[in-house]
């Protein structure tokens, strides 16, 4: 390996498609966080839209990203104004502002981290410079909204313990395993949707921790490994074969849809 090259940054690595498959992990664990998992049983519309927070989330990053000026002014302004409403007081469950910059921290923190596993896993292995320059870069995703910069752990050895002890205080409980189970298996949305959802399912079950696959009684036994195995490998396989204008396509399309 060329030690000298230039390491390669979030722009160079954010467009491929191959990534969305992650898609599902990230809104995991993100409802893992009690206080987002009951915000979102209260205030989002899973059933009648089942794709429009990936959407949203994708256009949302590819702006930042990829976008002009005009265009993250655009997704900044969007998702500040679907945050503002967005509280709640607590009481029995826990309490929610959309605008907390800790609970922004952690929904990038999931973005990050299911990012890096799929493209090391099925677009191509990272260095660790490169790893060192798109983890600077990530920290867009918070700090465009109300998310201090300082927040951001500063490295990615500090990120790991932030994780960590992140992922330990996540919990499950029936409210947030049924707005999964819509996530999962969506009843309302495209055909296309609906047909690729025993594949997605798979694809998010295995790239869950363990503790969470048990939280939100996901089962799992070695044959589905072996299956999520062969399926990882096939997207592997796939990704590689597809021109790189396929494999940006998501991105493209929903960059003309922001303005």
């Amino acid at each position: 390996m060329d030690t000298t090259a230039t390491p390669r940054g979030l722009r160079d690595v954010g467009s491929d498609a191959a990534i969305i498959a992650g898609g599902g992990r990230a809104v995991l664990l993100q409802l893992a966080n009690p206080a987002i998992g009951h915000a979102v049983a209260r205030h989002s519309d899973f059933v009648a839209h089942p794709t429009a927070r990936l959407k949203h989330t994708l256009a949302y990053v590819y702006a930042l990203i990829y976008g002009t000026d005009a265009q993250v002014h655009a997704v900044r302004s969007a998702v500040n104004r679907a945050h503002r409403p967005v509280k709640s007081p607590g009481g029995a469950h826990p309490s929610y502002d959309a605008t907390d910059p800790h609970l922004q921290l952690w929904v990038a923190a999931t973005l990050y981290d299911t990012a890096m596993q799929l493209h090391q896993a099925v677009v191509s292995p990272l260095s660790e410079a490169d790893l060192d320059a798109i983890y600077r870069d990530y920290s867009v995703i918070g700090t465009a909204l109300q998310m201090p910069a300082e927040l951001w752990p500063a490295d990615r050895a500090a990120f790991a313990e932030y994780w960590n002890a992140q992922l330990e205080a996540l919990s499950v409980d029936d409210t947030v395993r049924a707005v999964s189970r819509t996530l999962l298996h969506p009843t309302t949305g495209p055909l296309w949707l609906r047909a690729g959802m025993p594949l997605a399912r798979l694809v998010t079950t295995g790239l869950l921790p363990p503790r969470l696959r048990a939280a939100y009684a996901l089962p799992w036994t070695a044959a589905r490994e072996r299956r999520f195995d062969r399926a990882m490998a096939t997207i592997r396989i796939v990704n590689r074969m597809l021109p790189r204008r396929v494999r940006e396509w998501p991105k493209n399309y929903l960059l003309r849809r922001v303005s």
